[in-house]
Parts: structure tokens; C-alpha cells; sequence
């Protein structure tokens, strides 16, 4: 019973991670050869059950493998309630391209649960109407 307690704790937990959305916005792109300079407006929104706390982000694909490719980033979203954050790469010029396709843009966030647990977390981001990139 208490090993059951134990993985459905966790399915709960990781569910409200499951309940974050968002948009991108690019805002300044500048290309340099083969590699693009991008600054992203990223628009967070909190549909889960309690706060969520966001300590690290980077954009994920296969040039951005995962977890050192990882930069610092507190926010805090609460329960309901939406963040923006700008955010600033340099990318292969090709996968900027990729995310006017089916493929959008996703995220790896590393997450603060309510619980205090960690945990680490793919979001997928459409991208917002509205400025375009110089």
C-alpha cells in the first residue's frame, strides 16, 4: 500500500507540470553565418492545482541536448496565473526555421513541485501573434 501511496504521490506531483502551457514570441533575431542570435518572449501560463517554481530553462532540440545546455531562471507561477520571461540564444540558423514548422518550440524546464521535489520537464510552446523579429 505504501509503495502505491508512493507512486501515485509522484503521478500527482508530475501531473501539475503537465498543466503548464505557453507561447514564444520571437522579438530580435540577428544571423551571423550559420548561427542565428535570437531573444524569445516566453509566455508561461499556470493551469495546474498549486505554484510552480521554474529554476533553469533551455530550448530543446537536438543541438541543446538537455540538462548543461541548461541556464538559470527563477520564476514563480501561480496557481491560475501567467509569467512572461525574455530569454536570449544562439542557435544553428536551420532549427529557427524548424519552428515555423509542425514542430513548434519546446522548452526543458527543471521544476520546483509544491512539494519541494524536483523534477524536469518538456513544454511544448506555439508561437504568439503579434511582433516580428528585426
Amino acid at each position: 500500500m505504501a509503495v502505491w501511496l508512493a507512486v501515485a504521490l509522484q503521478f500527482v506531483q508530475a501531473a501539475d507540470v503537465k498543466h503548464l502551457s505557453g507561447s514564444y514570441q520571437v522579438t530580435q533575431k540577428t544571423d551571423r553565418g550559420a548561427q542565428s542570435s535570437v531573444r524569445l518572449v516566453f509566455r508561461l501560463t499556470n493551469q495546474g492545482e498549486g505554484d510552480l517554481s521554474i529554476q533553469r530553462i533551455a530550448l530543446w532540440d537536438f543541438s541543446h541536448p538537455g540538462r548543461e545546455a541548461m541556464r538559470t531562471c527563477t520564476l514563480i507561477i501561480s496557481k491560475g496565473a501567467s509569467t512572461e520571461t525574455t530569454q536570449e540564444f544562439t542557435i544553428p540558423r536551420s532549427e529557427l526555421e524548424s519552428w515555423r514548422g509542425a514542430n513548434g518550440l519546446r522548452l526543458l524546464l527543471e521544476v520546483r513541485l509544491p512539494s519541494g521535489r524536483m523534477t524536469t520537464e518538456v513544454v511544448h510552446l506555439n508561437a504568439a501573434p503579434g511582433r516580428k523579429a528585426n
